[in-house]
């Protein structure tokens, strides 16, 4: 091991290479708090370095994780069979922003929401906005595919990636995509490594397009007494000709336990809440705010608002940001799904996730991006008590069987990692799974970047160890 991490020295620098017990610790678990320590932590500060690390890496088969700021909810960035994880944070800078073709160009390690306010401090805007935008990396992003609430008008972040300069296993750099408005050029690769979480390739820069800033932003929140209403109102917004910027919902338990937790006077007596955002003009902005608080109202909404100030809005949205870390009041530990179904199903799968809930006595809480029917759904539990921690896995394997069986997919944004991948093929035929692993095998023949995650095991390649 001291050797191998000596060659590295000599590539990145004996500062940006650490074997120290307390940043093992600290590079051993993400989000989805699952622990596995890495044996060297490395932090590259160019494309040289990584293709260095890599060539090393693969002539020896030893294993890397690449890493961006931690915050994937599925184990995407954890060194599973140990090897070393190479951190991403230090690619910080926006290299351009085009105002005339409204293009950028960025290095991972940016943080989503820094880039954010970057060009809307010029008048454009970026719009995928997952929820930790202020500490997620766009190259962790862009690795997992990530979405947020505005995905239901303005997509995901593969609807923004024009390009890539991407590391592969090998050590090879390669350029994918262009910096046009328009390219189909031989296979389109971008948006093959765009959401394959780190498996096939490590990206040192991205090329996002931007679109004008829209003038104005309206906030509704609506109130319902139930929860199957609500969802009704979700399904009818989105068939009236009016297509809202964001249309998140929290159940009765999000707005409790985000109530208990923030002291800011959400209706906890509620079955159910809606934040919705409009933009555009101010009168197309006021005309579609006004269509939507109708149609809630007629859905039995028992109090529809407009936030009447941008601080007014704000508290509103941090409300709702803040739902996953005051779900902690509810237990010590959370088992966190992403599940997608299509809209018109929303009304059927919220009411068979509360039949559920009374059927296992488990504290659920649902919430999230009702307007693409990406619905979040946690159990809240002590992982500690068995008998409680196995019927939990079996409510989340039924969660799952019920979502395939309405048309949906397992995950909508936090990817598969290593917490979906036993259910891969609940989803996925044996040929389409077949195809994806060869397609793995072409990137990274030895099997050595980010393995266990999305399939099974890697086969030759090791640890630093040799394990």
């Amino acid at each position: 091991m001291k050797a191998l991490a000596a060659k590295i020295e000599k590539i990145v620098g004996k500062a940006n290479v650490s074997s120290a017990p307390e940043d093992l610790a600290c590079y051993a678990y993400d989000a989805a708090n699952r622990n596995y320590c890495p044996e060297l932590v490395v932090f590259p500060q160019k494309t040289e370095h990584v293709a260095g690390v890599m060539e090393l890496a693969h002539t020896h088969g030893v294993l890397v994780v690449p890493r961006g700021a931690g915050t994937g909810m599925t184990g995407g960035a954890v060194a599973v069979h140990g090897g070393i994880v190479l951190v991403m944070t230090r690619f910080n800078r926006i290299l351009t922003v085009d105002r005339l073709n409204l293009v950028a160009e960025v290095e991972p390690g940016v943080i989503t929401g820094r880039f954010q306010e970057v060009v809307e401090a010029q008048g454009l805007f970026y719009p995928p906005d997952p929820s930790s935008a202020a500490y997620s990396t766009l190259g962790g992003n862009v690795a997992e595919c990530a979405g947020g609430p505005s995905a239901v008008k303005y997509g995901v972040t593969r609807d923004y990636v024009l390009g890539l300069e991407v590391v592969l296993p090998t050590g090879e750099v390669i350029s994918t995509g262009v910096s046009t408005a328009k390219g189909v050029v031989g296979y389109d690769l971008t948006r093959l490594i765009v959401g394959s979480e780190g498996t096939l390739g490590i990206i040192t820069k991205v090329v996002v397009r931007l679109l004008p800033l829209p003038a104005v932003v309206r906030t509704l929140c609506a109130v319902f007494d139930r929860l199957e209403d609500a969802a009704e109102s979700v399904s009818e917004i989105m068939c009236s000709g009016v297509i809202p910027r964001t249309v998140e919902y929290m159940d009765r338990a999000a707005l409790e336990c985000t109530e208990a937790y923030l002291h800011v006077g959400l209706p906890t007596d509620a079955g159910a809440m809606l934040l919705i955002d409009v933009d555009g003009s101010p009168e197309g902005a006021d005309a579609a705010a006004g269509h939507i608080r109708g149609i809630c109202r007629a859905k039995g909404a028992r109090e529809v608002t407009i936030a009447d100030s941008e601080q007014a809005a704000a508290d509103l949205w941090k409300a709702r940001k803040a739902i996953s870390p005051a779900l902690f009041r509810f237990g010590p530990h959370k088992i966190n799904e992403d599940i997608v179904v299509p809209r018109s199903r929303i009304p059927e799968m919220v009411g068979w996730i509360d039949e559920l809930r009374k059927r296992t006595g488990l504290q659920m809480v649902t919430f999230g991006h009702a307007g693409d029917g990406n619905i979040h759904f946690n159990i809240m539990l002590d992982r500690n008590d068995r008998a409680v921690l196995e019927k939990a896995e079996k409510a989340v394997e039924a969660l799952f069987r019920q979502t395939i069986k309405l048309g949906g997919t397992l995950s909508g944004e936090h990817g598969v990692g290593i917490t979906k991948a036993p259910y891969l093929a609940m989803e996925l035929g044996e040929e389409e799974i077949a195809l994806m692993k060869r397609i793995k095998a072409a990137f990274d023949p030895k099997g050595i970047l980010n393995p266990g995650k999305i399939f099974a095991d890697p086969g030759g390649a090791t640890s630093l160890h040799g394990r």
